[in-house]
Formats: C-alpha cells, structure tokens, sequence
C-alpha cells in the first residue's frame, strides 16, 4: 500500500435495533429520577413529622384585650358567640345577646360576688338593677312634714321671722321687739349658733323661739343629694340646741332659699321640726332700701302671715329700721305677734 493512499476505516452498518435501546434506556432513566424525588420528598415529610412530634406545641398568642378573634378563614370582624340564655327566659326584644364577660386581672369576673361574701337570696336581682332608694324616715311622734304657711293661732295676727342669724344686728332686733313686746322667731345658721351661745340664751330668755336654717345655708337646697341634706338639717339643729342649753327646742326647719321637698320635709319631721315657710318676702337682704322693706309688708300681709326677714348675713341696718316704723304700724292695724304654727 502506498503511504500516500488514504487509509479506510470501516465502521459497522447500524443495528435497526438501535433506536429502540435508546428509548428504554431513557425511560428507565425517567423512572429513576421519578423514583428519587418521590423518595427524597417521603424522606422530608417522615423527617418533619419526626420534628413535630418530638417538639411540644406551644400556646397560641393571647389576642389584646378587647379584640376580635376571626375564625379560620374570616375576616376578623366576625361578632363574638351569643351567651346562652336560662331555660324560660328570652333576651330583650331587638337586642343582640350581650357577649360573656371576661375575667379580670384577678381571676375574678365583673359582677361576680367576691369570694367568702354573703350570696343574695334566690329570685334577688344581681345586675341591671339600680338600688332601691332608703324609705324617708318617719315623722316624730306629733311632727307634720306639712309646710307651716301661718301662726299657731290665726286670725289677726303675725309671725316675724328672722334669718341667717345670730349676727352683728340680732341685739339690736331684740331691743325693738322688747320695745313693742313682740315675739319673734330667729332662724338660725348651725355654726353661728355654736359661736354665738350667749346670744342665743338671750334669745330664748326674751321669750322668743328658735328655728334651724341649715350649717352652710347652700343653695339651691333642693338640688343637694339626699345624704347631703340631712347633714345640713340634722347636724345644725344639734348645734343650735348645745348653743342655746339644756331644755333648748327647736320646733321649725327652714329651707335655704325655701328650697323645700318632700324628701327634706320628711326629714326634718323626722328630727321633730316643722318645715316653716313664708307668706311676705321683705327681700331685706338685698338692701332695697327702708320704704321698700316697709311696703312689702304693708302690702303684702294678710291675718295669720308668717313675714320674712333678716338679722344676719351682712348689714341690716335698714332691716333695724324698717323694724322700727313697722311693729307700731302692725300695733295699729291690730295685729299680734304670735309664733308659727307647730
């Protein structure tokens, strides 16, 4: 052969089986691969199911106070479950059912009774029922909670009071009356009573009488709470008595502004005091001035009044001298001087 003849290779003709080991090779390595990822994912899920169960489930978070938990798959605006009523009984009409209360901090649910306390009785109303008011206490044995609009005897006569006292002007009111022998009655503020003492035996001692005008003289009086009021009536009536002595009464209460309810009548009927009112309103407190004082009684009175002045509370001095031209005046007219009726 000549070196420079090109040399030939044979190679053997291709099988017609040739394809067909392809393709079964290619579907066996198809089958592998399926085979592994089947077993690696079964590997995982085996190996995670391991790791849950040797792992304690932990408590899910606590939802704030006061939100709402959605339920799975919600939106979280979802309304809290109905409280389930007693056998017999319905909830109100075109109201939802109120959600269970929650206990509190200390373990303990709102409106619950505390432990060791006394249980109420059975059918006793615990919750969305207010207290039941304490009944007035009752009158005094012969003590009417009426209001007292006269004197004790009628007819042609008169019941001078005098408020807000004993102040600077209260002896000069007691030496007019003494000048024309009138009797009067002095309502009295609790405190100055208690500072006063001397004044109040000369008081009494003139034959005059006395009357409770509350500790503070608040106002408007009615509008105080129950329990505040009795504080005014109760304890001022006690001062006045220590200030005045031993066998001292007070037979009237007299209302600051004549703020008078059947509640505060009751009471003060109930510590042995008539509620006294007033026919004539001199308004001498607010210094009108002599004429204008002397006028609301000429005017105004009629038999059996009961009028309305000052001796303390500020200057009455023109409260002193309306006093002056009226007691002759009432002389005049016919008029006694008698005390209010009891």
């Amino acid at each position: 052969m000549s070196s420079l003849e090109p040399v030939t290779r044979s190679f053997p003709a291709p099988s017609r089986h040739a394809p067909a080991a392809r393709n079964r090779r290619g579907a066996l390595r198809s089958a592998c691969a399926a085979l592994l990822v089947v077993a690696v994912v079964s590997g995982c899920g085996t190996a995670q199911g391991a790791l849950q169960a040797s792992t304690p489930p932990s408590a899910p978070p606590a939802a704030p106070s006061g939100a709402t938990v959605a339920p799975p798959g919600g939106s979280g605006t979802s309304e809290p479950p109905p409280t389930p009523t007693a056998p017999g009984t319905r909830p109100p009409a075109g109201s939802d059912a109120a959600a269970p209360p929650t206990a509190t901090a200390t373990g303990r649910t709102p409106g619950a009774p505390r432990p060791g306390s006394p249980q109420p009785a059975p059918g006793t109303p615990t919750t969305g029922t207010p207290p039941a008011q304490p009944a007035p206490p009752p009158a005094a044995p012969g003590v009417s909670a009426a209001l007292v609009a006269g004197t004790a005897h009628g007819g042609r006569t008169v019941a001078l009071t005098f408020d807000d006292g004993p102040g600077p002007a209260t002896g000069q009111v007691l030496d007019v009356l003494a000048q024309y022998g009138a009797r009067a009655t002095f309502c009295q503020i609790g405190p100055q009573a208690a500072a006063n003492p001397a004044m109040v035996k000369r008081i009494l001692a003139a034959g005059h009488r006395l009357c409770d005008h509350s500790v503070h003289h608040p106002q408007p009086f009615a509008a105080l709470s129950h329990d505040r009021q009795v504080e005014e009536i109760v304890p001022a009536r006690d001062m006045i008595v220590r200030a005045g002595g031993a066998g001292t009464e007070v037979p009237w209460f007299r209302a600051p502004g004549g703020g008078f309810t059947a509640a505060n009548q009751q009471v003060a009927a109930a510590a042995g005091m008539r509620p006294l009112t007033w026919t004539v309103d001199t308004r001498d407190w607010s210094r009108p001035g002599v004429p204008a004082i002397v006028a609301s009684v000429q005017h105004g009175l009629r038999p059996g009044g009961v009028v309305l002045m000052h001796d303390g509370g500020g200057d009455r001095s023109q409260t002193v001298a309306a006093l002056r031209q009226l007691l002759p005046w009432l002389t005049a007219q016919g008029y006694g001087f008698d005390f209010p009726a009891v």
